[in-house]
């Protein structure tokens, strides 16, 4: 069995990916031989997450914006408490796109990097007050 940590990643990459209930019977079915994630133990666990990884699913753009990217775009504005219109004002600032979505793996790649910088920049300042 594995831990409620995976169960949820799991469940997040399901929703983000828009996976009808079917169709995420028929990937478990298929990348780990379960019909329920509650059954997954550590190996299934990782031969989901690969098929998720290898697959179009993994995709949420033909411009080639991973899943893994967005999810962490998404921490990254939660952690600077930026809101949906926040970001996608930036987007469009910096990057010409109306939202994360539209992004290219390059730009997310990018725009990754700047959240960072921004994160330890604010930290930073927090540091000296």
């Amino acid at each position: 069995m594995i831990d409620k940590k995976r169960l949820a990643v799991i469940h997040i990459v399901k929703k983000e990916l828009g996976l009808s209930d079917e169709e995420y019977r028929n990937i478990l079915q298929a990348a780990a031989g379960v019909n329920s994630a509650k059954d997954l133990d550590e190996e299934k666990f990782r031969r989901l997450m690969n098929y998720f990884a290898r697959s179009r699913h993994y995709q949420v753009n033909r411009y080639g914006l991973t899943i893994r990217q967005k999810l962490l775009i998404k921490a990254l504005t939660q952690e600077l408490m930026w809101d949906e219109s926040h970001l996608n004002n930036f987007i469009h600032k910096y990057y010409h796109k109306n939202t994360l979505d539209n992004l290219t793996r390059k730009e997310a790649i990018k725009l990754i990097e700047a959240l960072k910088s921004i994160k330890e920049h604010i930290k930073t300042l927090n540091t000296k007050l």
